[in-house]
């Protein structure tokens, strides 16, 4: 019977070629929209590394114009007492402005021994693990006594480490940043931050801890709040930060709101994929329907023949069913060569478990498509009557 098919197939190869080629085409758009969907879902169970939730994003410039640093830490360190004297507020922390959930990016590169990577650069004090409630895997954060170490410290995420160190220890270690010189002492490992949305992965980052001279240059504020902070509070605190930082374009955002915003930018190409995969789709079933379609009309002797000497409707049916599904796999075959070779070529530097299962999602979605769409024409088929089909011959 399968030898029958292929005879059958191969005689009607150019009409074929055609229907073969609109699977393949649909095929490789179908993997495309596959492997971004399973990236997005992959990044998505991913825990995010840090609490957004009850966390607030203040926004100011520094228009405290003084020469002494002294007196410009001063006037912090006392704008960071008042408002964590709030009731309402559990940590305060002064950081970059390439913050998490935000468009702005600052990326450089992380050096050991002949080992150089990009990583996104933060500067954050000693209060920003708490605030934003980082997990520490290994050492500690930044504390004061740092400030008086010869060398300087710093800390990196996971993902840094493993491609810094591999599976040796991180802690102690000595790497470079931007320059090349090896000046900053790894004190600790945190987990990575999925800095720019649920559907993006944690990016190799490294901290920098804030020194005397960096309140000049820093732009943002995390603050911690409990979460009964309404928007009465956050009133409260925009009136006592305009009063304390007079002249200063003073705005609070909320990072659960952030995430939201984030969250849908990120879903743009895959929502425009989607949208030409469901076009072709639409196509490629209304063609596969009418290609079939228009079989049976020229095929209605040859099915009449067969059910006046004895096949039932079921097997008429069958048969082109099976007639599709071949054609079907012969353009996976094709599909899945090209396919296969993002992961061998590691192409745009995803896992191979994601193409993987992207193909498999395809091949299936392939056959459930062609199956569905040659149902009606075999039942169609499969009705008409000996008589009448050898009639009209």
């Amino acid at each position: 019977m399968t030898k029958h098919l292929f005879k059958l197939i191969w005689n009607k190869k150019k009409q074929n070629f055609l229907l073969m080629s609109e699977m393949l085409v649909s095929f490789l758009v179908i993997f495309a929209v596959f492997t971004l969907m399973v990236y997005y879902y992959n990044n998505y169970k991913k825990t995010m590394g840090f609490d957004y939730e009850n966390l607030w994003l203040v926004n100011y410039n520094n228009t405290y114009q003084t020469k002494s640093t002294d007196s410009l830490n001063t006037f912090y360190d006392n704008l960071r007492q008042t408002i964590k004297s709030m009731p309402q507020v559990k940590e305060v922390s002064f950081c970059s402005s390439n913050v998490p959930l935000s468009q702005n990016q600052w990326t450089g590169d992380a050096h050991y021994k002949k080992i150089a990577i990009g990583v996104d650069h933060y500067i954050a004090d000693d209060n920003y693990k708490n605030a934003m409630n980082l997990q520490l895997l290994e050492g500690r954060w930044f504390n004061k006594a740092d400030a008086n170490l010869k060398t300087k410290p710093i800390i990196i995420s996971d993902a840094t480490r493993e491609k810094l160190f591999g599976n040796e220890t991180a802690l102690g270690k000595m790497i470079g940043v931007e320059d090349g010189k090896f000046d900053y002492k790894v004190v600790g490992v945190i987990q990575g931050v999925k800095a720019r949305g649920d559907y993006s992965p944690a990016k190799p980052a490294i901290y920098l801890r804030t020194d005397t001279g960096s309140y000049s240059s820093l732009g943002k504020m995390m603050v911690k709040v409990t979460p009964d902070a309404d928007a009465a509070f956050e009133g409260k605190l925009y009136k006592t930060l305009a009063n304390y930082m007079r002249d200063s374009h003073v705005e609070i955002e909320h990072m659960v709101n952030k995430r939201k915003s984030t969250n849908l930018f990120s879903l743009v190409p895959m929502i425009v994929t989607l949208i030409v995969a469901c076009f072709l789709v639409i196509n490629v079933a209304l063609g596969l329907f009418g290609v079939l379609w228009y079989n049976i009309n020229k095929r209605r002797g040859e099915i009449g023949l067969r059910r006046a000497i004895g096949a039932s409707g079921q097997s008429v049916s069958s048969q082109l069913v099976s007639e599709s599904l071949i054609l079907a796999t012969l353009s996976l075959i094709i599909g899945t060569f090209f396919a296969i070779q993002f992961p061998l070529l590691n192409v745009f530097d995803l896992k191979a478990e994601i193409y993987i299962v992207a193909m498999i999602l395809s091949i299936i979605f392939i056959y459930l498509l062609v199956f569905v769409c040659s149902l009606y024409p075999g039942k169609q088929a499969a009705a008409i009557y000996p008589a009448v089909a050898l009639h009209e011959e």
